[in-house]
């Protein structure tokens, strides 16, 4: 085939992924997301009703990452062996219920249980469908499609905070605000844990919407991808293996903490510094992840037509570093949204050229643990940034300290990054393990 004539072809067939898979997977994620993060909304309230203190909060926030490490890489091998279709719905289903059952919170026990189960239910839903995205798209084209699959965090910030911020004032059926939030929210999870059995693909071989032409195209495309890009020798020690998920694990700690410790507690930031209605807490909260939306499919497509990993992932955390610092510093209402959004676009700007990076950097079984082990020890970063605040609000009074925190952590994650990732990552893969791993120590 001509050069020309197989570009054609590769853009007919990007461009069929992106639209048969993304905005399902998309869905699937926003559902996952709110029901992950709709407790900073009900806190506003469920607190105060339940008499729960900042710790108590913080911790209840953080355990559910506890869960999701735990299960995480038992559930990416299950799916692995039962296929994504059937293992993705039975868990969305799950966690579903176990969403909704929030209502029935009385005391921290509960809170902390529910919050537990929860975790461990949605484990394997994000590293699942990283390796699934893993083994739909080319290499060349993979930062885009995950930055557009992961842009359903903030999206989910988008549509939940103006409706998580109107269910808080709603009183029926014996309900408070706080539980009527739980409830509802967890409901289209069920609904669609059972689409999923309908709708998805395991993989490119059964696609029946891809011509034989556009199939092999793609297959021979996939099975080539470490070998075109150089990413991974043909022959890896077991050494160079766990530095390899060491060090992207330590990075995707440093993510993981300024992430939640920043949208778990974002209502109450803004509430402190605003003292408005609940309802416009959750408009003023679309202004962060609107632009955070925005500017993290920008960034992944930019870092896949360049082909770079490296300074796609650094840059973002030291511009997140300088948005933590500010938000720590001012005062106003104006001037913390604005440098909480400088923040949350750009620590949500390295989720793209990250799990590009990761997953070109591991294949196999290798790359069903190694997803698995990244994506739960890194999110316990989850479990320690909420608490630690929780605390640090406690002890201080104020966020201000948490703030500066999380700004130690964005820089850090910069840091590892420029040491862990070599300059020699010039290609659209990820990490030439056999060159780049052989200092970091885990």
């Amino acid at each position: 085939m001509s050069q020309p004539g197989e570009r054609a072809l590769e853009a007919v067939v990007i461009s069929r992924l992106t639209w048969r898979l993304l905005p399902f997977l998309f869905l699937l994620y926003v559902v996952a997301y709110l029901d992950r993060i709709n407790v900073g909304f009900a806190a506003l309230e469920m607190q105060k009703q339940l008499g729960f203190s900042e710790r108590v909060y913080g911790l209840g926030s953080g355990i559910f990452f506890v869960g999701y490490a735990l299960l995480q890489v038992p559930s990416n091998l299950a799916l692995t062996r039962v296929g994504a279709r059937r293992w993705i719905a039975g868990i969305i289903v799950v966690w579903g219920l176990i969403s909704s059952c929030m209502v029935f919170v009385t005391t921290p026990r509960s809170f902390y249980v529910l919050r537990f189960l929860l975790g461990a239910a949605e484990a394997g839903f994000f590293p699942g469908m990283i390796l699934h995205l893993r083994n739909w798209f080319p290499v060349q084209a993979r930062a885009r499609a995950i930055a557009l699959f992961v842009a359903a965090g903030p999206v989910s910030g988008i549509i939940g905070g103006p409706i998580s911020g109107a269910l808080l004032g709603v009183r029926a059926a014996g309900l408070a605000g706080w539980q009527w939030l739980f409830l509802l929210e967890g409901a289209p999870a069920i609904i669609l844990g059972l689409v999923v059995l309908y709708a998805l693909t395991d993989r490119p071989e059964e696609a029946r919407w891809l011509s034989t032409r556009e199939k092999k195209w793609l297959l021979e495309g996939l099975k080539d991808d470490h070998v075109r890009s150089g990413a991974i020798p043909q022959k890896l020690s077991s050494r160079q293996v766990i530095f390899a998920i060491c060090g992207l694990t330590f990075i995707y700690f440093t993510i993981g903490a300024c992430w939640y410790g920043l949208i778990l507690w974002l209502p109450k930031m803004i509430k402190g510094v605003s003292g408005a209605s609940n309802f416009f807490i959750g408009l003023m909260t679309v202004i962060p992840y609107l632009a955070a939306a925005v500017v993290m499919v920008y960034w992944g497509t930019r870092s896949d037509r360049s082909a770079e990993r490296r300074w796609h992932l650094a840059a973002p955390a030291f511009v997140g570093a300088v948005g933590f610092g500010l938000a720590a510093l001012v005062s106003s209402t104006p001037a913390t949204i604005a440098a909480l959004t400088l923040a949350m676009l750009a620590v949500e700007s390295t989720y793209g050229p990250f799990w590009a990076a990761a997953t070109g950097s591991l294949k196999g079984t290798t790359a069903a643990v190694g997803v698995g082990v990244i994506n739960s020890i890194g999110n316990l970063g989850g479990f320690f940034a909420p608490l630690m605040i929780g605390l640090v609000k406690t002890w201080t009074g104020s966020f201000a300290a948490a703030l500066f925190m999380l700004a130690v952590f964005s820089a850090l994650g910069g840091f590892l990054t420029l040491w862990v990732v070599p300059r020699t990552q010039a290609s659209a893969g990820g990490i030439p393990l056999s060159t780049s791993l052989e200092t970091p120590q885990c």
